[in-house]
């Protein structure tokens, strides 16, 4: 009998052993899946567009050189009573037309950065891209009397680490569901299609004010008049923002070649 429980005790260590290796073991795994879960989500992403149900489109028009599309585009914005819409301005751009920057200002619209040097941000260092964004806070703060806190980067270009610091300066990173592909000029009606064929509600619309763009004063009252009948409400970024979802993308690289 003696012998007989001494095997069993035996035996009852071992699996006793094996339940703990297995339990911890299960802890591990759980413990790694819990740290990335909680790293991935405190990652800055990109916004591309917002996940609703309500038909609201934001159209964002970025601006880096040039001085004859922009004003078009304003007056064709107030004469179709399109009062929401978000430019992003470059600092050297603005710096050197004080006047525009005015405008939009005056007619209400929301006014982001485009970064300083039009350049691929991912290519610099850190202290350089900290410097890009940081100048074109400072000038575009002074021209349009308060911080902004919107960025679309130059050529839709970011990596992890330009997020991150966009992040620690205050910033989000915006880009864009629908390209309107403006900036190649093929054609009023290509741009047209684009935009209608692809909105959709919560959408953030890419479009250029930019003298590179040709087109687009030409394309932007039928894309209104289209989206409306389509029961569209135009609103700025930030306001397209306040919806519930935000949709993002993962924390990955993004390196756009682009005329703005």
């Amino acid at each position: 009998m003696n012998y007989f429980f001494v095997v069993n005790a035996r035996k009852f260590k071992q699996y006793v052993f094996i339940a703990l290796a297995i339990v911890f073991a299960a802890a591990i795994v759980y413990s790694e899946q819990s740290n990335v879960s909680v790293f991935s989500n405190a990652e800055p992403s990109a916004i591309y567009s917002v996940q609703t149900e309500r038909k609201v489109i934001a159209l964002t028009f970025d601006i880096s050189w040039g001085e004859k599309r922009a004003e078009p585009i304003l007056r064709i914005l107030k004469d179709k009573g399109v009062n929401d819409a978000t430019f992003f301005l470059s600092s050297p751009w603005s710096k050197s037309h004080p006047e525009i920057v005015e405008q939009i200002k005056k007619n209400g619209f929301e006014i982001g950065s485009h970064g300083n040097k039009h350049d691929n941000y991912s290519t610099l260092s850190d202290e350089e891209i900290r410097k890009q964004i940081t100048t074109a806070h400072g000038i575009l703060t002074e021209l349009i009397g308060k911080e902004p806190n919107l960025i679309r980067l130059p050529n839709g270009d970011f990596d992890k680490r330009v997020l991150r610091i966009a992040d620690d300066l205050g910033y989000s990173v915006i880009q864009w569901d629908t390209d309107s592909q403006d900036w190649l000029n093929k054609g009023v009606d290509t741009i047209i299609n684009r935009v209608i064929t692809k909105a959709h509600p919560g959408d953030i619309v890419l479009l250029h004010a930019s003298d590179s763009s040709q087109q687009t004063h030409e394309a932007l009252p039928v894309i209104i008049d289209q989206l409306r009948s389509k029961g569209y409400e135009f609103v700025t970024v930030s306001e397209l923002i306040k919806q519930t979802q935000v949709e993002t993308t993962p924390v990955e690289d993004r390196t756009m070649k682009q005329i703005h």
